[in-house]
């Protein structure tokens, strides 16, 4: 399928399928993918390496704009391979704090922007990229699925061994980062005007990367940008 100027933003919180269907979505449409999550949390990594404390507004934000930041197979921060490290617990219960800094957003945003302007294209994943970072995308969806749903995938892919009730404790994660995100003042966790809300539950990998496909397949036809 010709794709070369469409810009997918897919939104949506965690355990939701964001980024298996953003990658698959992004090798179908030959486009590059990015996801915004782990700049978020290669600066928490940084931070936390540093010394920086959460709470510390100025100082992550001077952080952010500093750190050189690469998003591609892997995730490079000043040259650093941290693609394993920022998935780790340390950095799972800081990113949220992190994320909600206004300096940090501004930075990161501002690269987000620039990634696409750069590319003309791209399938780009995240918390506000149709509402903030991406509002003109040319398909624009919110990525979601049942509490219990996501709790069960994120107690599958982080294992959660050592724990006596994965399910509960993958649960408890999920809630308190939904709460997090949506109610932040900068940049909340929302649907963005224009979104396709599709709900992942029950529901096959695959069928949902058909049904963004699809949507995708509009707009070149219609002949958005």
């Amino acid at each position: 399928m010709s794709s070369s100027r469409v810009v997918v933003a897919i939104d949506g919180p965690g355990g939701s399928g964001k980024s298996t269907v953003a990658r698959a979505v992004a090798a179908a449409l030959d486009l590059e993918h990015l996801d915004t999550g782990a700049m978020y949390r290669a600066v928490t990594l940084e931070a936390t390496r540093r010394g920086v404390p959460s709470d510390d507004e100025a100082a992550l934000a001077a952080l952010a704009e500093a750190l050189e930041i690469v998003v591609a197979e892997r995730v490079l921060v000043d040259g650093d391979d941290v693609t394993e490290a920022i998935r780790g617990d340390d950095v799972n219960a800081k990113v949220s704090i992190v994320a909600a800094n206004p300096g940090v957003r501004t930075s990161l945003v501002r690269r987000q922007r620039a990634w696409v302007a750069e590319r003309g294209a791209g399938v780009v994943e995240g918390r506000d990229i149709a509402s903030v970072v991406l509002p003109d995308a040319d398909v624009k969806v919110y990525l979601t699925a049942s509490e219990a749903e996501r709790a069960r995938r994120r107690a599958e892919e982080q294992g959660l061994a050592g724990s006596s009730d994965p399910l509960a404790v993958a649960k408890a994660s999920i809630r308190a980062r939904d709460s997090l995100d949506s109610t932040r003042a900068v940049s909340p966790l929302v649907v963005a005007d224009g979104a396709v809300v599709i709900d992942s539950t029950g529901r096959s990998p695959a069928s949902v990367i058909a049904e963004i496909l699809e949507l995708a397949r509009g707009a070149t036809s219609d002949g958005a940008r």
